[in-house]
């Protein structure tokens, strides 16, 4: 089997532990990414991005990667479970990190009492802070637009979907959605969309995110505004009703969720 890609140094360590779980079941199958693609439903773009660390498979991935490998799915969603919580908060191990220690900081020149520093030395340090503090800035920058790249490339790669969800303007400008419910076949719609099966999870923008909210809403638990984006409050709401409704509490929308929000009477 050819060698694995190093993971992320970054990645929390509950993340790193699902990811080599799931690297070990391809293994195991032998099986590259567009068998996994056949099996699961899911693109081999994604089971790379997956397997790689670049973004948190969904909840229905790891399940379907499961059944392929012939585990019990229980044990690896509860990880998942874990995992997604940790991805979500955003978290960032740097205590082991190579150049961390006090041994490794360079010890400050010392200087007599009543020396000043040359004008050209603060200068220089000032100048080098400046560049630190704009290196920082971008990168958080460049890893905001990574995240919300995967979440838009995740929903344009589910296999099997209907329609990518459409994404808020590249400006980012605020969009205000209306709730329009109605029931038709037994089922309730918002008048944004008529997925069944889209994943959503947090990040994740566009009209499905709204149809989404306007549901949880009917259902009577608020999402907060109708913008469109799965945030924090979003994600929130849908663990109030993935708890109610006695579903996997990942506040990941999936299949059964939807299916929840789609027969949901209000509270």
């Amino acid at each position: 089997m050819p060698r694995w890609k190093a993971l992320p140094a970054g990645l929390h360590p509950q993340v790193r532990q699902l990811i080599v779980r799931l690297r070990g079941l391809k293994d195991r199958g032998e099986l590259n990414t567009r068998q996994l693609a056949v099996k699961t439903g899911y693109s081999a773009r994604s089971w790379q991005r997956y397997l790689n660390g670049g973004s948190l498979p969904p909840r229905d991935a790891v399940e379907a990667m499961a059944r392929v490998g012939g585990e019990d799915p229980t044990r690896l969603l509860a990880l998942h479970e874990i995992a997604a919580e940790r991805w979500a908060e955003g978290l960032v191990v740097t205590a082991d990190a190579p150049g961390s220690g006090p041994e490794d900081t360079p010890a400050a020149p010392s200087h007599p009492p009543t020396e000043r520093q040359p004008y050209g030395r603060q200068l220089r340090a000032g100048i080098a802070a400046g560049a630190v503090a704009l290196v920082l800035s971008v990168s958080a920058a460049l890893l905001l637009a990574v995240r919300l790249a995967d979440a838009r490339a995740e929903l344009a790669d589910r296999a099997g979907a209907v329609a990518a969800p459409a994404t808020v303007s590249e400006s980012l400008i605020p969009v205000v959605y209306s709730c329009r419910p109605e029931q038709r076949d037994g089922r309730w719609y918002a008048g944004h969309s008529s997925t069944t099966d889209t994943i959503l999870a947090y990040t994740h923008m566009g009209p499905e995110v709204a149809e989404a909210q306007c549901l949880l809403r009917r259902a009577g638990i608020s999402p907060g505004d109708i913008d469109g984006i799965f945030g924090p409050q979003t994600q929130r709401a849908v663990e109030r009703i993935q708890t109610r409704d006695g579903l996997v509490v990942d506040g990941v929308v999936g299949p059964h969720t939807w299916q929840s929000l789609r027969g949901a009477a209000p509270k």
